[in-house]
């Protein structure tokens, strides 16, 4: 069968001045445009595997290229242009497909990448959605372990810092407000770790890095800051987390804990006022 939006092996039955055309078992044909087959010899008879989408002219037509995704896939795409009853994302033909404003969860920027589901609408015609999360897949089990550094992609964010990923471009995970720190925007891909795996095949994730990586970091941080600042700074484990957040980006659990790593190594001392390099 000829479906828009999906691949179909098709037999070319006749050449014409602006194509061929190509058609199933059913003698249902569809047009290969004749600026789709340079440097291909195609001869009638030949069995042709081709994609099936609309033209400019609304026209079911086929093609030899490759799209990015395919009808009931997601895929990572990004947005070439933005018109007022919605947004353009390239999938690599011809034409790019259609993002109606209603399907937007959030405001799309042009050049940006973002994760699209295909569909067929209700006017027969290739359109995308943001709205993905029905369409991810759970992680089966053994899929992934605690502790596997895995890739991510925000699809969405919830009002209570939460955020919604795709692991691997395919499978539902979340990263909890506690497990960020940095603002992350939708479309942005991430290098996260797995941190818990829900008993329905959620995987639970973070953007820290594993505890003792985390301190070293931050360690080597406090003392690059002291060196570039006369041996001085003006934070100390008493200070708020406010403020260590926006210097040091992490908690003050953390601050203090590497902070007393530190001293024990009799890197620095503490005082009223701060903090000084030894």
């Amino acid at each position: 069968m000829i479906i828009l939006g999906e691949y179909a092996n098709l037999k070319v039955s006749k050449k014409v001045d602006f194509g061929y055309y190509l058609e199933d078992k059913f003698g249902d044909e569809v047009l290969l445009p004749n600026s789709d087959v340079k440097n291909h010899d195609i001869k009638e008879g030949d069995k042709l595997e081709v994609f099936i989408y609309r033209d400019s002219k609304d026209r079911m037509i086929s093609t030899l290229k490759k799209p990015y995704i395919t009808v009931g896939q997601i895929g990572y795409l990004e947005v070439v242009s933005q018109r007022e009853i919605g947004a353009f994302v390239d999938i690599g033909l011809g034409r790019d497909l259609f993002i109606p404003l209603k399907e937007q969860s959030f405001k799309l920027k042009d050049g940006k990448k973002y994760l699209f589901y295909m569909y067929t609408d209700k006017t027969d015609r290739l359109a995308g959605t943001t709205k993905i999360d029905s369409y991810l897949d759970l992680a089966e089990e053994g899929k992934y372990k605690v502790s596997d550094e895995v890739k991510a992609i925000v699809y969405d964010t919830c009002e209570n810092g939460t955020l919604n990923v795709a692991i691997d471009g395919k499978y539902r995970g979340l990263i909890l407000a506690n497990e960020h720190f940095d603002y992350i925007y939708p479309g942005q891909e991430i290098e996260v770790r797995v941190k818990r795996i829900y008993e329905d095949g959620t995987l639970g994730v973070t953007t820290r890095k594993k505890r003792l990586d985390a301190r070293e970091e931050l360690s080597q941080k406090i003392l690059q800051y002291l060196k570039e600042n006369g041996g001085f700074m003006p934070f100390n484990d008493k200070s708020s987390s406010e403020d260590i957040k926006a210097e040091f980006n992490t908690s003050k659990n953390y601050f203090k804990m590497t902070l007393g790593g530190l001293m024990k190594q009799k890197l620095i001392i503490q005082d009223k006022e701060g903090t000084r390099l030894l």
